[in-house]
């Protein structure tokens, strides 16, 4: 699922602030991870030497928070068996024989409870 997600993650990072979001299959929503601010943000480098060090440093800090949105999002999504798409937990049901995402669940006759919603805000 880490892959999964991580394939579906868009940046929405600045220079100064690292955030990925996911849009939900089913339902729209969109989930942003927690903003990490660059630990170099608003420091302009003196040298030629300096940006090469600061752009790696980037570089590095963007997959450590990348990283960290992957965890998140793990959470927060779910991949259907029978669709293959990625929903949020509003969307996806905790069913007697399998669990699947709504609409699957409605094409199939099958009853299900939602998986318990967590505190993180999602945007439309």
């Amino acid at each position: 699922m880490r892959e999964i997600v991580k394939a579906l993650l868009k940046d929405c990072s600045t220079r100064d602030v690292f955030c990925f979001s996911i849009r939900c299959a089913e339902c729209g929503q969109v989930w942003s991870s927690r903003q990490t601010r660059f630990s170099k943000a608003g420091v302009h480098p003196k040298s030629e030497g300096k940006q090469v060090i600061f752009d790696a440093l980037y570089q590095k800090e963007h997959e450590l928070a990348k990283n960290d949105a992957v965890r998140e999002a793990t959470d927060i999504f779910n991949r259907c068996p029978i669709c293959r798409r990625t929903v949020c937990n509003r969307c996806f049901l905790i069913c007697e024989d399998l669990d699947m995402c709504v609409h699957c669940a409605s094409q199939l006759n099958e009853q299900g409870a939602p998986v318990t919603p967590s505190l993180v805000e999602m945007v439309v």
